[in-house]
């Protein structure tokens, strides 16, 4: 990430992702109705309440309780409900998500992403268009040529992942040796831990930076 965001006035490291976040919107899942979500696995599998208790090896009253949210399951039979099913017990708490699908799309042209200049990088935000996301996509030029251009090491919330376009550079990170990388190379680490980007090619490398917001 950048080790200061102005184009005007400095911002400390990291404001593009709390910028990003404070953009986006705050959705929250309605809590899971456990015994739909079990009826809705068994009749996505077309089984009866006897196949299923047999298959799930529980009485068929006890699975027919659960269903209709007469009784809470022991983790026991969790499990059993689990292994019937041929799934995991998280998977029994995990609603499906095609209801949730909204289609979600947004290009963003060669140019076309609002430029944030610093002197040590030059970013282009991508898909500035969709809110809430999960991911902050954006292009960077690596001015940078010495560690002794950033203000200390770069740290933030989240996960990272670099690609090379062009150019070479040098991955630096707290923890590691400086990595040597090239146009097609990647990396993907902890944003907690320091890091800088700097090139080492005559000009300015380019890089694709996909910074996870969650």
């Amino acid at each position: 990430m950048s080790s200061g965001m102005t184009a005007s006035s400095k911002t400390r490291p990291g404001s593009l992702i709390r910028i990003a976040r404070e953009n986006g919107a705050t959705e929250t899942a309605p809590p899971l109705d456990l015994g739909a979500r079990v009826r809705e696995l068994r009749q996505a599998q077309g089984w009866t309440l006897e196949q299923a208790s047999i298959r799930a090896g529980l009485a068929r009253s006890t699975l027919s309780k659960i269903e209709n949210g007469q009784m809470s399951p022991t983790y026991d039979a969790l499990k059993k409900l689990a292994q019937g099913m041929g799934i995991s017990v998280p998977q029994l708490f995990t609603p499906p998500r095609r209801d949730q699908v909204m289609g979600r799309m947004v290009t963003t042209r060669s140019g076309e992403g609002t430029g944030q200049i610093t002197t040590t990088y030059e970013h282009e935000l991508l898909a500035e268009g969709l809110r809430s996301k999960k991911m902050l996509p954006y292009r960077a030029r690596i001015r940078a040529r010495a560690f002794e251009e950033f203000d200390g090491w770069v740290r933030h919330d989240g996960e990272e992942f670099l690609y090379v376009l062009t150019g070479t550079i040098r991955l630096l990170t707290e923890f590691y040796e400086p990595v040597e990388m090239k146009r097609g190379d990647s990396a993907y680490y902890d944003a907690a831990m320091g890091h800088n980007v700097i090139s080492t090619s005559p000009e300015d490398a380019t890089i694709l930076w996909v910074t996870s917001l969650e």
